[in-house]
């Protein structure tokens, strides 16, 4: 991991609390010191508001460019609340499959210490760029990456790591069917940066179904379980989605990996993808959902757009 300047915690001998580097505003928010507005959301509350700005406008100079490629992209916001309500300053946070390094930026931009595994070499260098441009931005965690198949954690960390996790936050992938960006053409609308790997590498978790999904992400999980510390966290975003006009229950299918796993489900949560205001929801739906529920809905289907992701929460017993 490469050094960091000591945190204000090491200077003054002292821990600090979860909203370290925030202060009170008269609108009854909470700013960054990067200038970012975050609403207050009482402790424990199982609602978490992680949409108040979109997704670009979250990753806007804190993530390069590049990141907008990756086509699964988790929101900073709710890796950011998962670091500040499960760990304490200098705690260790892991992500097995950190894509562009979401939860690493977040974590050490918390003054946490992080470690992303990630299987594509392509995703792995951002992630790596990525926490260099967060040192240059003041995060005073340390961070890396290991380049490998999340599936074989203890082959890929060092065995002094076990034990010592405080935290996962991850996301299994949902391959093509949800993600992705569009362009206007001549002959209607390209999807593109959708795939990952370019749909090159079937081994690739994201192109099993959802049986060898759910498998494969319980070997993830049992090795995050090796490494957590007792009474651990680990959290998990996930949301359902229609193929074929069939759901596709992923949320039961993780909680059912991480009980294999030897985990213990605590909390079911919602993370918003759309914002609050005065009281209403303002949903941010991408192009695929907007297309896929119009064409339900003419074909008769009472389809709503998806407004949350669920955070399914597990401990170490």
């Amino acid at each position: 991991m490469a050094e960091r300047s000591p945190s204000p915690a090491d200077r003054n001998g002292q821990g600090e609390n979860i909203n370290r580097g925030r202060h009170r505003t008269d609108e009854g928010r909470h700013r960054d010191t990067d200038g970012r507005h975050h609403p207050v959301v009482p402790e424990g509350l199982s609602v978490w508001a992680t949409a108040q700005q979109t997704g670009p406008v979250q990753r806007r100079g804190r993530y390069l460019p590049e990141s907008v490629k990756h086509p699964a992209r988790m929101l900073p916001a709710i890796a950011a609340h998962a670091v500040h309500a499960y760990t304490q300053p200098d705690d260790l946070v892991l992500d097995p499959m950190c894509g562009i390094g979401t939860t690493l930026i977040e974590a050490i931009h918390a003054g946490r210490d992080a470690i992303g595994v990630e299987y594509e070499p392509r995703w792995a260098n951002i992630a790596d760029a990525n926490i260099t441009h967060a040192h240059t931005q003041g995060a005073t965690g340390r961070a890396s990456v290991v380049r490998g198949d999340g599936t074989r954690l203890a082959a890929l960390l060092p065995a002094a790591l076990a034990g010592q996790v405080a935290l996962v936050v991850t996301s299994p992938p949902y391959g093509p069917t949800v993600h992705g960006l569009v362009r206007p053409t001549p002959d209607g609308v390209a999807k593109f940066d959708n795939a990952y790997n370019d749909g090159a590498d079937r081994g690739n978790l994201a192109y099993r179904d959802l049986t060898g999904l759910a498998d494969g992400f319980e070997q993830i999980l049992r090795g995050c379980a090796a490494l957590l510390r007792p009474g651990g966290t680990v959290v998990v975003t996930a949301r359902p989605w229609r193929k074929n006009g069939q759901l596709v229950d992923l949320p039961s299918a993780v909680i059912a990996a991480g009980v294999r796993a030897g985990l213990a489900p605590t909390e079911r949560c919602v993370a918003l993808l759309a914002a609050l205001r005065d009281g209403h929801l303002v949903a941010r739906p991408s192009f695929f959902q907007l297309q896929q529920v119009r064409k339900a809905r003419t074909a008769g289907t009472p389809l709503h757009l998806i407004t949350h992701e669920d955070v399914l929460i597990f401990r170490r017993p």
